[in-house]
């Protein structure tokens, strides 16, 4: 079953911008974005799924707006700007593959959403009643995923 893009614009297109507009601090930048995320998804419509929704989407905004970050030759307006930059430069290749392999423990077993929930929550500040809203889910079940993370944190702490 081919995904409908243009459901995806009308029911992820907010939250889309809204990461962009996080990232980039700047509007123009960030409704140019998302609209670069949408072209990239209907270009590559053919592969996906119809479970990729809104993590699939997220994952791409930042993508895009850490490319964007990466050819900006601004300077950091504050320090949550320069701590971006400072991500979307970093090539320390041993680094990424290191924490890439934490989160594949971590969100290995997980739902892909759970992964959402944790970046709306832990890195974009949104309380848990807004992450409910956000994936459609009861506040119960969101807290529940994030018990299961932290669980899961300490564990991987521990080996």
């Amino acid at each position: 079953m081919q995904v409908s893009v243009a459901q995806l614009y009308q029911t992820y297109g907010p939250m889309v911008l809204r990461r962009c507009r996080s990232l980039l601090r700047d509007e123009a930048r960030a409704v140019d974005a998302m609209h670069d995320v949408f072209v990239l998804v209907l270009r590559n419509q053919h592969q996906l799924k119809t479970q990729s929704g809104s993590s699939l989407l997220f994952q791409v905004a930042t993508n895009v707006c850490l490319n964007l970050l990466r050819g900006s030759r601004r300077k950091p307006e504050d320090a949550n700007d320069e701590r971006l930059l400072q991500i979307a430069h970093d090539f320390d290749l041993e680094a990424r593959a290191s924490a890439k392999g934490l989160l594949g423990r971590l969100f290995a077993e997980e739902p892909a959403t759970t992964a959402t929930i944790a970046v709306l929550h832990w890195v974009d500040g949104m309380t848990w009643d807004e992450v409910a809203r956000e994936m459609k889910m009861s506040v119960s079940g969101v807290r529940k995923r994030a018990r299961g993370i932290t669980e899961r944190v300490k564990e991987l702490q521990e080996i």
